[in-house]
């Protein structure tokens, strides 16, 4: 059985050392497994939301797809597409959008970045901030669901956005009766997932401080790789590898032995442009050859297009009948049948039980509540209340929620239940994941139970 593997760089810009590193290598590896269904793209609708320069995203579509070719990439085992040829994408992101809570968008990384700039020097909370950034989950999660994508090879940074594209996934399965979403996972290589740039942070774009791949040869290279900030101890001075962007770069291309015996010459005191100059000799002996591909990549660009198309078509193979069975489900069918009388049918109740709550008194003398599903297994403790009417309040609320309509927030073994933005109760933490989310089905169908009992 094969494990469907999908990733995808922004064409904001030129790839660099951290795109090769973070994505495109272990992309290329795992395309080489005879269990992996590869499936790569360029992202570059998400681009539009970063960049309103139309030359430098058709530029960077060129140079992704050219980079990934000459990197070992074979578009005859895998599929290779842009975003932008696969129109079901922006379809399947306004059916995701549908059921998206504001709450989740709100906690989303980039946008609370966003407003954080703004808050700290006094502007307007979103000023600046598009619906694009804003819904930029959604568009993601749609990448990844479209294709049913089991991994997602992502940074550390990333790891929301696959939560968030499950977290949708499972909440279209459980409104419209069926698994029609595989779940996907992200899947870290730990050791090199994310690479320092020239300052030390995160090597990216948006920080203008990377280490091109391939554009400006070897000289470029070396002259990008000689800028890399370093600490103030000189020649003879021990380093210290753990808190060294040089010897995070030099680790991700180099064999454990070349590893160890670069960390021992920076313990025994090897100057900062020696050990540059070691670091430029591994990663241009890697990338030359490479290099050379590019270059002629570049120089052919309607034969990059024709492979592009032929993995469009490939990708539609899969997202279009997806997309005509989603059609089906939400009502925009063919109008050749008579429709289902309009109106949220009554759930059955389980052998005449319901889901029920139970409240009790802390020995703090605070009241709080329980939610039970119908055969009896805990589903919810809410937060303490001083007054049993608050307490009573909230279950009412809940009662008159229904799943669609619920805040949950998922942890890695439990969840949470939120109004307006505010946790107010909580489930149990269970042993494993897939315990998670067949509690979270449970208390989605109790949700709905209740709320069609009112």
């Amino acid at each position: 059985m094969q494990t469907r593997v999908l990733t995808g760089i922004t064409t904001t810009g030129t790839p660099h050392l951290g795109n090769y590193v973070g994505a495109i290598r272990p992309a290329i590896e795992a395309s080489r497994r005879d269990e992996v269904d590869a499936f790569y793209f360029m992202a570059d609708y998400h681009a539009l939301i970063k960049s309103d320069d139309a030359s430098r995203i058709e530029r960077s579509r060129l140079e992704i797809a050219a980079s990934w070719l000459a990197a070992g990439l074979d578009p005859q085992r895998v599929t290779l597409y842009r975003q932008s040829d696969i129109p079901e994408i922006p379809e399947l992101t306004w059916f995701l959008t549908c059921i998206a809570s504001k709450g989740m968008l709100n906690r989303a990384h980039a946008y609370k970045a966003a407003v954080d700039r703004n808050t700290e020097i006094g502007d307007d909370a979103d000023a600046g901030i598009t619906a694009g950034l804003y819904m930029y989950p959604v568009l993601m999660a749609a990448d990844i669901l479209a294709f049913d994508a089991n991994q997602v090879p992502v940074g550390r940074d990333q790891i929301q956005h696959i939560e968030m594209a499950r977290d949708l996934g499972q909440r279209f399965n459980h409104l419209h009766g069926h698994a029609f979403f595989v779940l996907p996972e992200a899947l870290i290589e730990d050791q090199v997932a994310t690479l320092p740039g020239l300052d030390g942070r995160k090597m990216s774009k948006s920080y203008d401080n990377t280490i091109p791949l391939f554009a400006g040869g070897s000289r470029q290279l070396r002259e990008a790789i000689m800028r890399i900030v370093t600490d103030s101890r000189l020649p003879g001075e021990p380093k210290n590898p753990e808190n060294c962007a040089v010897f995070t770069l030099f680790r991700a291309f180099a064999s454990e032995v070349e590893t160890a015996a670069f960390r021992q010459a920076l313990l025994d005191g090897i100057g900062w442009g020696e050990a540059k100059q070691v670091l430029y000799e591994r990663i241009e002996a890697d990338v030359a050859p490479m290099r050379e591909r590019y270059e002629a990549l570049m120089a052919d660009p309607a034969a990059i297009e024709t492979i592009l198309q032929q993995g469009a078509q490939k990708a539609r193979a899969v997202a279009t009948p997806k997309l005509a069975a989603l059609r089906e489900v939400l009502g925009l069918r063919a109008m050749t049948t008579a429709p289902t009388p309009a109106g949220r049918p009554k759930v059955p109740s389980k052998q005449g039980k319901l889901p029920r709550f139970a409240s009790f008194r802390d020995a703090d003398g605070n009241f709080r509540f329980r939610l039970f599903s119908a055969d009896g297994e805990e589903l919810l403790l809410s937060r303490s209340f001083a007054d049993p009417k608050a307490a009573g309040a909230l279950q009412k609320q809940i009662r008159s929620l229904g799943a669609g309509a619920a805040e949950l927030q998922i942890r890695p073994l439990g969840m949470s239940l939120a109004l307006d933005g505010e946790t107010v109760a909580s489930t149990p933490d269970y042993r494993d994941e897939q315990a998670r989310d067949d509690a979270l089905a449970q208390l989605r169908d109790a949700l709905d139970r209740l709320a069609a009992q009112e």
